[in-house]
């Protein structure tokens, strides 16, 4: 695909160079990024997809039945290590076994890939499973397999949504709808609809001159930083659905540090990252998106271009989930070429330095109660916003501990799983209400949700906070 094909991105100019000096001021913990990480190839080079492997490194070790949040609120969920490998094994010995039901139970919280000790690849696992029973066993008229279709493509009625933001706002918290979508789809009364923004991230980003504006106010800032005006400094930002529809302040926050920095940055085509349609089996789905994702983002990279997501999730997708699941052209060089954005600032620039001469003022709360994701534990990001801004002049952050929100993304919006997703969410509630502050962070949108609506605090993004302390 040509830059002509990516909207925003037809000024950017070709690389020299593919990356930038790192300066990274790591302590203790450093990042697991770039092409250091390298996902598990269970599949290796056969089109048969030989599982025995990671099969036989779990057969009598139960690590990851222990550490998965479904199974400790849920007796009845026989647990990751059924869903993955003896479900595998199970379908080599019997012709006629089918996925058994229990994988659509699975959250897709991926903790069980962190806790194996083995490096057994059980979300990818999953996902083949999960992928199968909704292909070959799910009924295409229930009620269930369509609620799930439509909270996988979150996307497509965001896009409607937001042409209309302010009618959908009403309409979707409108009590007697929200009933009636619970009744008739299994979507749970429970929750109010997150609102969508008046102006989308994409809108906004137009309106302030798209990749050529960025690129004059990133020239101004190097200049400004004493560093050269043509320094190779440039990234691509998968801005994710959510960023787009709903909270657009994020996106902009991003855009605004990383312009601080002196980073051009062009916004690419692109299409959901296939978080929710991995976690309901929609694997069609999610290749269909990818393949815009990767061809977008690949262009990118061969410009020198890294790959920057303000979600954990969506970084997870395109770094994990993609190489392990697709085999789509360039989507190796996109995986290892894609980071988290706080995480990417950490390695390329001396952000702790900057933020110890840095200081708060009353713009935001003095004190967060701080929730790592667990896709961000996934990617060793979990201590990353604690280590940054325990010594920021005016803030106090503290961690509330490495249990699971409980949503999961689409899971908690089920009506069946929603008490689930509740009682799994209660020890991180009980430890928000017992921190200092009323005021939340998280990465993860969903997170958010969860976290908002078990406490009542108002959440902010770590981008949020850089803004506020480095952006003038």
């Amino acid at each position: 695909m040509s830059d002509a094909d990516h909207s925003d991105t037809t000024d950017a100019e070709p690389a020299d160079t593919t990356g930038a000096d790192a300066t990274s001021a790591f302590d203790p913990v450093e990042p697991n990024t770039g092409e250091e990480f390298e996902p598990v190839d269970v599949f290796s080079d056969s089109i048969d997809f030989d599982l025995r492997p990671g099969s036989d490194s779990c057969y009598k070790c139960s690590t990851c039945d222990t550490n998965c949040p479904v199974a400790e609120v849920d007796d009845d969920f026989p647990g990751p290590k059924f869903q993955g490998p003896e479900q595998w094994r199970l379908k080599q010995n019997e012709d006629s076994y089918d996925i058994d039901e229990s994988v659509m139970d699975c959250s897709n919280c991926m903790r069980c890939d962190n806790a194996c000790p083995a490096g057994v690849p059980l979300s990818q696992m999953h996902n083949t499973a999960r992928g199968e029973y909704v292909s070959e066993e799910m009924s295409k008229w229930s009620p269930t397999y369509w609620r799930n279709r439509i909270l996988a493509n979150y996307r497509t009625s965001a896009w409607l949504a937001s042409k209309v933001p302010r009618i959908a706002n009403a309409a979707m918290n409108f009590g007697p709808a929200r009933w009636l979508m619970e009744k008739t789809m299994g979507i749970t009364s429970e929750r109010e609809f997150p609102a969508f923004a008046t102006q989308t991230f994409r809108e906004w980003w137009r309106a302030e001159g798209g990749a050529a504006g960025s690129k004059e106010r990133a020239r101004e800032s190097r200049t400004r930083r004493g560093e050269p005006a043509d320094a190779d400094k440039k990234v691509a930002y998968f801005h994710g659905c959510y960023s787009n529809y709903n909270t657009p302040e994020v996106g902009k926050a991003m855009v605004r540090v990383f312009e601080h920095f002196g980073y051009e940055v062009v916004v690419p085509e692109q299409r959901c990252s296939g978080t929710p349609m991995f976690a309901n089996g929609m694997l069609d789905d999610a290749r269909r998106h990818a393949e815009v994702n990767v061809s977008s983002m690949a262009d990118l990279v061969d410009q020198g271009y890294h790959a920057i997501a303000s979600c954990t999730s969506c970084s997870m997708a395109l770094r994990q989930e993609y190489p392990e699941l697709f085999d789509i052209d360039g989507i190796e060089e996109v995986a290892s070429n894609t980071f988290e954005s706080v995480e990417y600032l950490r390695i390329h620039e001396d952000l702790q330095g900057e933020l110890d001469d840095a200081a708060i003022d009353d713009e935001l709360a003095e004190e967060f109660a701080y929730h790592a994701p667990c896709h961000a534990r996934n990617q060793g990001l979990d201590r990353q916003a604690v280590e940054l801004f325990r010594d920021l002049d005016g803030v106090g952050i503290e961690d509330v501990g490495d249990s699971c929100s409980g949503i999961s993304g689409t899971y908690g919006w089920k009506e069946e799983k929603y008490e689930k997703s509740m009682a799994i969410g209660e020890e991180m509630f009980e430890h928000m209400e017992h921190a200092d502050g009323d005021v939340g962070m998280t990465e993860c949108p969903t997170c958010a949700m969860q976290m908002e609506h078990g406490t009542g605090y108002e959440i902010r993004h770590p981008l949020e906070l850089l803004e506020a302390a480095l952006v003038d």
